[in-house]
């Protein structure tokens, strides 16, 4: 148990250092490229902490297993480094033993990892897209920047010279909208308003900005016609409460359903997420022989070839769902291949190792 905790102590410390540096860096990367969006208006501000809680799963889900890969190898190739190893082999710990004590940490990292690939990721990136998806086709306050022209999508562009403090009320407002009429001729209605508000209808549920102090234009293309109303009070349908955004991608789907589907991206996605915590188990089978280094080596002597290994597996899976998605590889054999290949790989460095030493 002393022997036990010490080496599990000894991955975990390392494994959770190289997690957090890797969660850093990527997670940083995100949140620069939704600040950017939020300063050009396509999201509000107050929504960039939500949108990167319910990536973090998808995060972990990738970084887990990679970090837990390089602790092993940078934990245990200290240990190699000390000559600790040695003394434990000379004191009749096995190699083994030692494998047995890197897979009871190992099962819990997988736990971790089939638990975010199998349930949380999913469920926080269709969180993530339904939330941007409504802001970009709803006419929010929140996405408004006073004095500049922004593009809310449909053909809807809107311009406010000022905004409260509180987002609930415009001032100089302008909103040019491409419309059709009855009878299917386009149209481009564009409307001038001195002040603005947002309501919700309590009975219908749908979204209204309500204009004060206005005119409205209606202009059709090729016409020197043009439609003039000016108003006291004019409502401008935002958003219906039945609206749906159609997000049907395989990435946003739960599990449950892309058993059920059966199409192929439906099961490349499944299979994907199904080899993610094997995944965790195959790499500790890599990861011990190659963390066995000579004391003159140095403990990074091994971590180029580790991650080119780590490199070309993940590659592997990723090209094995694109084409699996695509039609162009057998959904029965999946992606399964490729784990008994590096599985096999695993067991027979595993026993190069077991024959020549886990000391020498």
């Amino acid at each position: 148990m002393i022997i036990f905790r010490y080496l599990t102590r000894e991955i975990l410390q390392t494994m959770a250092a190289v997690a957090g540096v890797l969660l850093l860096v990527i997670m940083g990367s995100r949140f620069i490229r939704y600040f950017s969006n939020a300063a050009e208006g396509e999201i509000p501000v107050d929504i960039l902490g939500t949108l990167m809680l319910f990536h973090l799963p998808g995060f972990l889900e990738l970084i887990l297993p990679l970090a837990f890969f390089l602790g092993i190898l940078l934990a245990l190739g200290q240990l190699y480094l000390n000559s600790e190893i040695t003394v434990l082999v000379a004191c009749g710990t096995s190699p083994n033993k030692l494998l047995w004590v890197s897979l009871l940490p190992a099962t819990v990292v997988a736990i971790l990892v089939g638990l975010c690939s199998l349930w949380l990721t999913p469920a926080g990136a269709l969180h993530n897209e339904t939330m941007i998806a409504e802001q970009r086709s709803q006419l929010d306050f929140g996405v408004l920047a006073p004095g500049r022209f922004q593009d809310f999508g449909d053909g809807r562009v809107a311009y406010t010279e000022t905004l409260s403090e509180s987002e609930r009320r415009l001032e100089e407002v302008f909103i040019s909208e491409r419309q059709r009429r009855g009878d299917g001729t386009p149209q481009t209605v564009v409307t001038r308003a001195a002040e603005g508000y947002q309501t919700v209808d309590e009975e219908t549920g749908s979204r209204f900005l309500v204009l004060s102090r206005g005119q409205r234009f209606s202009v059709d293309p090729g016409r020197a016609v043009a439609e003039h109303l000016a108003f006291g009070r004019y409502a401008v349908r935002l958003s219906g409460a039945a609206e749906r955004q159609d997000l049907d991608d395989a990435e946003l789907l739960s599990t449950p359903v892309l058993a059920a589907q059966g199409s192929p991206e439906a099961m490349a996605q499944l299979q994907w997420r199904l080899g993610l915590p094997p995944m965790v188990f195959i790499l500790t089978l890599l990861a011990m022989p190659l963390s066995r280094v000579n004391p003159r080596q140095g403990r990074f002597a091994k971590l180029l070839p580790a991650i080119f290994l780590y490199v070309a597996y993940l590659s592997l899976l990723l090209a094995a769902m694109d084409a699996m998605a695509g039609g162009s590889w057998p959904v029965a054999l999946g992606m399964w291949p490729i784990h008994l290949g590096f599985l096999a790989i695993g067991l027979l460095m595993t026993l190069q190792a077991q024959r020549k030493g886990m000391s020498g």
